[in-house]
């Protein structure tokens, strides 16, 4: 049942290379929350199974915002959007109005997912340096200045990334599932590829946050906010050394935000 003020309800789509999320917000808050496999929208004609539990809480949402890093399926499901909700239907880009100044050489191939992210971490963080992490299919960190100039990234192969490529880039070494170990040292093939894979990913971040930190120092800012998204963070970020606060759907509520910029223009 939506809380009162249901009629300012907002649908954010948040399409991953892996995952649909799906959140229904009031205001700042997630009101509701579904998902499913990417794979499920390959088939227009699977869109109305996929998004059924928007049956529930129609007629209220009206409008959505979109989150795509698949665009493939980006106009299938923008358009069922706007003949089921008969709303306002934004997607997410980096030509629409941001709380940032994103200064990238080619800001078309500026990951949506990154821009909803940033958005999320200006509207947390207003006025601090920002380092905004999502350990997903790839792991990114983005990087921006408390005046809120991108500064820079970078993107990494995700765990199961990691694996796959062992796997199918050798000859003998089997495709492992990542989970965190148990112990540091591996003692099968199996588990050294596991414990690589897993603390080599928290090694890499730690280093790389490492040299960040130090980067903005040079750049005199202040000391940073460090946030962390995506479906392998729960795993990781409590390993690493500078402690990021988690945010759960934190590329969804960044889209919520990057829809009130842009609806109250209309």
């Amino acid at each position: 049942m939506l809380p009162s003020g249901k009629e300012n309800s907002l649908l954010v789509v948040d399409i991953g290379n892996t995952t649909v999320t799906c959140a229904v917000f009031v205001k700042d808050a997630v009101v509701e929350l579904f998902g499913f496999p990417t794979d499920t929208l390959t088939e227009p004609d699977m869109l109305p199974a996929a998004f059924h539990p928007l049956a529930s809480v129609n007629p209220f949402v009206q409008n959505a915002m979109l989150c795509s890093v698949v665009p493939a399926v980006s106009g299938p499901v923008k358009d069922y959007l706007s003949g089921v909700l008969g709303g306002q239907i934004f997607q997410v880009s980096f030509d629409i109005k941001l709380p940032f100044s994103l200064s990238y050489d080619t800001p078309s191939s500026f990951g949506v997912d990154r821009i909803a992210l940033c958005a999320a971490g200006r509207k947390l963080y207003p006025g601090k340096p920002l380092i905004a992490l999502d350990i997903g299919t790839a792991i990114t960190i983005d990087v921006l200045s408390a005046d809120g100039q991108y500064l820079g990234g970078f993107i990494i192969p995700g765990l199961d990334l990691m694996a796959a490529a062992l796997h199918e880039k050798t000859a003998q070494l089997p495709f492992v599932t990542i989970e965190r170990p148990s112990e540091l040292l591996g003692r099968s093939t199996v588990s050294c590829i596991r414990n690589g894979v897993f603390w080599g990913c928290v090694a890499q971040i730690d280093g790389l946050v490492a040299r960040i930190i130090c980067e903005l120092q040079k750049q005199r800012e202040n000391d940073p906010a460090f946030m962390v998204t995506g479906g392998n963070a729960t795993a990781v970020a409590g390993l690493l050394a500078a402690r990021p606060q988690l945010v759960e759907h934190a590329v969804a509520k960044g889209a919520c935000y990057l829809y009130e910029l842009n609806a109250s223009r209309q």
